[in-house]
């Protein structure tokens, strides 16, 4: 037997090859605890592992939501193209966000379209002198490459304009090596960390701490930009709006809310 350290949503750990190896709860699927387990199913775990299931959501998805559903995984754990509960079906990305409008069964998702620019926005809270920009960026750089294994050719800008902090994750398929691993799952693991919901084995959360000094983080917003637009219909949007971007936004206390951001 063995620990899974990534992971805590695991069972049946044993050691293969030198590596601990365990079945995902809720699909069966083997991960390696050596690197981070897939956003598709760790979505099902948690589904699966959540007393009550799954959350009733309203009618207009837009208004809600924290973005768990019960997802379709491939065998290597990505996301199916095609999602849906019940007979409604929509089309995700690879970091599972809905990127169409809600259909019946016969929707045709003809490729799962790649995400392949992530921006994570934090906002930390007042303070009586703003943080060093350098050591900031050294933090959350060390911490993407260390705590989630992100090959730091992928973090494109760590930007600070106080109170706010943006971190750039770029990804295209064809730039991507065999064992890196994906922006997508990376943000997961973020945004769950961000949130005081780990999933590391130690439960530990992240610790934002910069030239020794902890830093509370009062709001993150999570961005997806897929490498073609999304296919929203006007009918379902705010008048004037203009899907361009899928926006996940984390209120660290409040669910996650699912809103339509214009490119503007």
């Amino acid at each position: 037997a063995c620990v899974c350290e990534k992971n805590k949503r695991v069972t049946n750990c044993r050691m293969e090859d030198g590596r601990c190896r365990c079945d995902a709860i809720g699909s069966g699927v083997t991960v390696d605890c050596s690197t981070l387990t897939s956003k598709c199913l760790l979505m099902k775990a948690e589904v699966m592992g959540s007393k009550s299931g799954r959350r009733e959501k309203p009618k207009d998805a837009f208004e809600d939501t924290d973005g768990l559903y019960d997802p379709e995984c491939e065998n290597n754990g990505a996301f199916k193209a095609k999602q849906c509960n019940g007979t409604t079906c929509w089309c995700v990305n690879t970091a599972g966000v809905r990127r169409t409008d809600k259909h019946d069964a016969d929707l045709k998702c003809n490729q799962l379209v790649r995400t392949t620019w992530i921006i994570i926005e934090m906002k930390h809270a007042e303070r009586n002198a703003p943080l060093n920009a350098e050591s900031l960026k050294k933090f959350f750089t060390d911490t993407i490459t260390s705590r989630y294994l992100l090959n730091g050719r992928y973090i494109s800008s760590v930007l600070y304009e106080n109170p706010y902090i943006t971190i750039d994750l770029k990804q295209n398929s064809s730039d991507k090596s065999l064992g890196d691993v994906d922006i997508a799952d990376v943000a997961y693991y973020f945004e769950k960390d961000v949130k005081g919901q780990s999933i590391f084995h130690n439960n530990a959360g992240l610790n934002v701490s910069i030239d020794n000094e902890d830093v509370k983080l009062e709001k993150t917003v999570v961005y997806y930009v897929d490498e073609i637009a999304p296919e929203f219909s006007m009918k379902s949007l705010a008048p004037g709006v203009i899907a361009v971007i899928v926006v996940v936004v984390i209120a660290i206390v409040a669910a996650i809310v699912v809103l339509v951001s214009s490119n503007k």
